[in-house]
């Protein structure tokens, strides 16, 4: 629906304001300004050319407009993407040299809600490199490899691409600097370390026991998986995009903000994000697993956190609303330790400092990002993981697009990579309808989407290696 206000997306909308300040950590570096936060990319698909009688306002806007990098669109391309009228319907070209994982994508403009296409796309392979080792003992020449994951991206802007475009640049490349400092520990098949040890010259403290209590209910250790420190990467580096966004928002640098639909591939699990109303499913063999839903807060422990976060006068300078998995001990003040704040359902490593040893404000657990381990099931190439925007899904229904999977799928060979790009294409068309003397319509008479569309559907068994 045109008018649908946003769910609340914490991470990753921007509405002006800068978000409060994370906790300090030399393992959590500051998210860089967009024109230093890496190396040069590709270009995205080049801006259409306005005709010279045009206005300068005009060509101001053509010049703003761009499209994912994949597409490869040429300026007359790009015209026809940006056009309201028809409302073409565009997909990487069918050159061979198709998305990493035989992935299928098509997207298609609004109808007149906004200047232009405000979705955006990313879909990557990513390598990590790991840092010197976190353990403090040299690696094996067996453990100094790095690791992939495949990446994909959706994001939905609003007031405006400019954020929307920013985060398909750069999310990723936050999710691969977060990683980098686990490298090591997720190729061990041992149990992720609780604490990390101390860096060289972190102080300590003597006179520290009056912020340790006595033993209570919080003294057990939490268990602490590797997939919940991929969870907390994937988290953190969702909040490093928003943080960079306040600050390139406050320097008139990007406009508007944005929803994001984030998937991961890694170690033989897929990790499904949202922060947003876009949404994720997989169908297999007929079945539809809901692998997102739309972002709202998730749980009291992050609630109370956040109150704790903002109001810290309530605490009374006895309580911190950080998590551990267990209460710190005073001499592990400058060692690194596994923690969590009202943002996360993951957990990630920061450094011990003194007001980390106060009472924890909240022990619990939250609910996670979803993860799916691919491993765990023998996948047909008819088996999919649909990601689409609102536009898709305002007008579809997760049992009308299990339907469209299974008709579009059954009519392509198994080995033709080239039925997931047709299947994306289907459900873009789909929602969109067809042109009408009152506008866009679906095959029974209801109003087609009115927004921007875009679909990823990538094959959970078929083309791709899960090793």
């Amino acid at each position: 629906m045109l008018n649908r206000v946003r769910s609340a997306v914490a991470h990753l909308v921007s509405s002006g304001g800068a978000p409060p300040p994370r906790p300090k950590s030399p393992d959590l570096p500051n998210a860089p300004s967009a024109q230093t936060a890496a190396p040069p990319e590709a270009p995205r698909s080049p801006p259409a050319r306005a005709g010279s009688s045009a206005p300068a306002k005009t060509v101001e806007a053509r010049a703003s407009f761009s499209r994912p990098t994949f597409l490869q669109l040429s300026p007359g391309g790009l015209r026809r993407a940006d056009d309201h009228a028809g409302r073409a319907v565009q997909s990487p070209p069918d050159t061979g040299r198709r998305l990493p994982w035989s992935t299928g994508y098509a997207e298609v403009i609004n109808a007149g809600k906004s200047r232009h296409n405000e979705d955006q796309a990313c879909c990557e392979v990513v390598y990590v490199e790991g840092r010197k080792s976190v353990s403090g003992v040299p690696r094996e020449p067996s453990q100094g490899q790095g690791l992939c994951f495949y990446y994909w991206g959706l994001f939905d802007g609003h007031a405006g691409g400019g954020a929307a475009e920013m985060a398909s640049r750069l999310l990723h490349r936050h999710i691969r600097e977060q990683l980098k400092d686990l490298v090591e520990i997720l190729q061990d098949p041992s149990p992720p370390p609780l604490c990390l040890p101390s860096t060289p010259g972190a102080p300590g403290s003597s006179d520290a026991s009056h912020l340790v209590g006595p033993q209570s209910c919080c003294s057990s250790q939490k268990e602490v998986t590797h997939e919940s420190l991929v969870v907390g990467a994937i988290e953190n580096a969702f909040q490093f995009m928003d943080e960079q966004m306040a600050r390139e928002r406050r320097g008139h640098q990007v406009e508007g903000g944005c929803c994001a639909l984030v998937v991961v591939y890694l170690l033989g699990k897929v990790y499904v994000a949202n922060a947003g109303d876009s949404r994720a499913i997989i169908v297999r063999n007929g079945e539809i697993i809901p692998m997102s839903r739309e972002f709202t807060p998730e749980t009291e422990r992050q609630r109370l956190q956040l109150l704790g976060f903002l109001k810290p006068e309530l605490l009374g300078g006895e309580f911190t609303h950080l998590e551990f998995p267990r209460r710190i001990q005073p001499k592990e003040l400058g060692q690194r330790m596994l923690y969590r704040d009202q943002n996360m359902t993951g957990w990630a490593y920061k450094k011990i400092e003194l007001e980390d040893l106060r009472f924890p404000l909240v022990c619990g657990e939250g609910k996670k990002v979803r993860v799916y381990d691919l491993t765990q099931y023998e996948h047909c190439p008819d088996d999919v993981l649909v990601l689409g925007t609102d536009g898709l899904w305002d007008v579809t229904s997760d049992c009308e697009v299990a339907a469209t999977v299974d008709r579009v799928l059954s009519a392509y060979e198994p080995n033709d990579a080239s039925r997931y790009t047709a299947l994306a294409q289907a459900l873009v068309l789909g929602a969109r309808g067809i042109p009408r003397d009152r506008g866009w319509r679906l095959p029974n008479n209801k109003l087609g989407s009115g927004d921007d569309i875009s679909v990823f559907v990538i094959p959970l068994g078929g083309p791709g290696s899960y090793s």
